[in-house]
């Protein structure tokens, strides 16, 4: 915000400053051309200011995370423009008055660069085609919806931080020790990666690593300007060379700063099915799971589901059991004592205490005929082997079970192919679920970043709808017109346009960061309107022109501050667009989304504006029933009576 407000904190200075100088080229002393030029353009640095805290209005008062991270954004930009106008009517006109000389090359000129005279010779070409122009205009704000729907759209962008987690997956029939083995050999292969700093992994820790056949990952990167290739080429060249490796998954993804998701999970977005039937369950994830599989957006798919696992089914006859003297707590007992590792004393010493931990020895539990060495106490003090009252059978069983809410659950993760978004995403889950035909019994919803990014998609549209009825009213308010605001507002297409081609040229999505520049374009790009439109309506109530010869005259002069606030507002986001380094890509839609939306706007809305307004003007003028006539004239148009 502060990097963005360098832009616009100048935007205001430099209207009051250009306004006062046009005041001195025309001949007038610095304390008249102060006085003159900041009464003149004092409504105008108002209706700036005011228009552009409506945008940040919404922002202000949304829900959910997304809205606590970028509330602070707003109230930082806000606080900016609202100090930035109070310097600029007050601070600057006195400096203007005591610091500015009078130009001795061009006293009583009107602005006549070379740029100047052809913007004017152009605009009256366009008036002269104005149905061709309001055509264009609504063109661009069909293309501006249609461009939305359209684009691919994400939530939060990729980030390079440096770090990479990932999970190490086997197979469920896998011991601890071979699965100690498995990860040392994974690590080793990590760590031969040019770009790896270091590498650590610890099996069966955490929710997702409660089974043995799981290992957390961490690998560190080498400093970025140390590394050969960005972080995913980097993941990606990992992977190809863990493919080779068999019986074994091996899941990467970069950390990001924004970390949503509270699941552990092999990928970064969730896709959670919940049933009443467990089986069933298990039988539709799995068809789910191999159908996303083979989805070319998509990579990484995994399930949560752990079926397979290798178990023992112990059935005691408790009939012969009990002729035997045995009784079920003493099978248990002995059964725990062997394989459950129970404290069952402490040893105190001098420094320290230890505890001691019953268990059979490692000879007796490394296989599950060691079953037949078990022994249980009977009533009568005779050891009984177990094998004598009851049979041992080998099974399966899944090493998990999920729930949600009480309802057996399980997980879909995924990680999305190299450019594709989250929106192309959750549409291949929606056609994969479609395609398996799967029952209403079974239900899916999104968890994590996933979730809040369908929370966010959902409310984008109301944002944008909200920022613009917001500007609306202040403007409504301001110039006490329903017309006039109608022209400000028509030039927020053109920026939208940009913003998103500018965004498909980097190869990004509509991030929810990129709608926050689209929104912030709203403020910046109607200030060009503004800015002519204050003029055009001054010339008419107060010299009595025409409103066509008005707005000719108003994009004239006003042609040179568009120009240098919109380079500022372009210039103050540059920074963000080319940054590197650690984090940079969570800022970089923003500034992409604000110049491209800038260098298309301005040059659509210097000729759209003056267009749009005389429409406008004819329109106004209709619903009151007034009538005015016009004369062409040579140079333009005749000024009308005045009334």
């Amino acid at each position: 915000a502060l990097t963005i407000g360098t832009g616009f904190v100048i935007d205001d200075a430099i209207v009051m400053i250009e306004n006062i100088v046009r005041h001195l080229e025309r001949g007038a002393g610095r304390l008249e051309a102060s006085n003159d030029g900041a009464s003149e353009i004092g409504f105008t640095v108002i209706s700036l200011t005011l228009s552009l805290l409506a945008v940040f209005i919404p922002l202000l008062f949304m829900a959910g995370l997304v809205g606590r991270m970028f509330r602070e954004f707003a109230l930082t930009l806000s606080i900016v423009v609202l100090v930035s106008a109070v310097i600029s009517l007050t601070l600057t006109p006195m400096m203007c008055s005591r610091l500015l000389r009078p130009s001795r090359s061009a006293h009583g000129a009107e602005p006549t660069g070379r740029v100047v005279r052809l913007y004017d010779w152009t605009l009256r070409w366009v008036l002269r085609h104005e149905t061709l122009t309001l055509l264009a205009t609504l063109a661009t704000a069909v293309i501006t919806i249609w461009l939305y729907i359209i684009v691919p759209k994400g939530f939060l962008p990729a980030q390079d931080t440096g770090l990479v987690s990932g999970v190490i997956q086997a197979g469920p029939d896998v011991s601890f020790a071979e699965m100690s083995r498995i990860q040392g050999e994974v690590a080793a292969a990590i760590a031969k990666d040019a770009d790896v700093a270091d590498v650590a992994t610890v099996v069966g820790v955490g929710t997702l690593n409660a089974t043995p056949n799981a290992a957390n990952l961490k690998i560190i990167l080498k400093p970025r300007a140390s590394r050969t290739r960005p972080i995913g080429d980097t993941i990606a060249r990992i992977d190809s060379a863990l493919e080779q490796m068999a019986g074994v998954r091996v899941f990467l993804r970069p950390v990001e700063d924004v970390q949503i998701s509270t699941e552990l999970s092999p990928a970064l977005y969730q896709y959670k099915l919940t049933g009443l039937d467990a089986t069933e369950l298990s039988d539709w994830s799995a068809k789910l799971t191999e159908r996303l599989r083979t989805s070319p957006l998509l990579r990484n798919v995994a399930s949560s589901a752990a079926e397979g696992g290798l178990a023992l089914d112990i059935n005691v006859d408790r009939t012969l059991a009990g002729r035997l003297g045995v009784s079920m707590q003493n099978i248990t007992d002995a059964l725990s004592n062997a394989f459950g590792q129970r404290q069952i004393s402490t040893i105190y010493g001098q420094s320290n205490q230890y505890r001691v931990v019953l268990e059979a020895m490692p000879r007796f539990r490394g296989s599950p005929d060691r079953l037949d060495a078990i022994s249980v106490p009977s009533s009568q003090g005779v050891q009984v082997p177990l094998k004598s009252f009851a049979t041992i059978r080998n099974a399966t069983a899944p090493l998990a079970l999920g729930h949600e809410q009480q309802f057996p659950s399980q997980t879909i993760s995924f990680d999305l192919a190299p450019g594709a978004a989250l929106s192309d995403a959750t549409a291949a889950v929606a056609d994969a679920e479609t395609a398996i035909g799967l029952p209403p019994g079974i239900t899916g919803a999104y968890s994590g970043d996933a979730a809040e990014f369908g929370r966010s998609l959902a409310g984008q549209p109301w944002l944008i709808l909200a920022a613009i009825v917001a500007i609306y009213i202040v403007l409504g308010v301001l110039y006490e017109s329903l017309i006039h605001p109608v022209t400000i507002l028509s030039t927020l297409p053109s920026a939208g346009i940009g913003a998103v081609l500018a965004l498909r040229a980097m190869g990004q999505d509509l991030s929810f960061v990129a709608l926050i520049g689209i929104v912030l374009l709203m403020g910046i790009v109607k200030k060009n309107a503004i800015l002519m439109i204050d003029f055009a309506i001054e010339a008419e109530r107060r010299h009595g022109r025409s409103p066509r010869e008005a707005i000719l005259e108003a994009a004239r002069l006003r042609f040179r501050p568009i120009m240098m606030t919109t380079l500022a507002a372009l210039f103050g986001a540059l920074p963000l667009a080319l940054s590197s380094g650690t984090g940079s890509e969570l800022r970089s839609p923003l500034g992409i989304t604000i110049i491209g939306g800038l260098l298309l706007s301005q040059l659509l809305t210097l000729y759209s504006t003056p267009v749009v307004y005389l429409a406008m003007d004819r329109l106004g003028r209709w619903f009151t029933g007034a009538r005015h006539s016009t004369v062409d004239a040579p140079t333009g148009i005749a000024p009308s009576p005045a009334e």
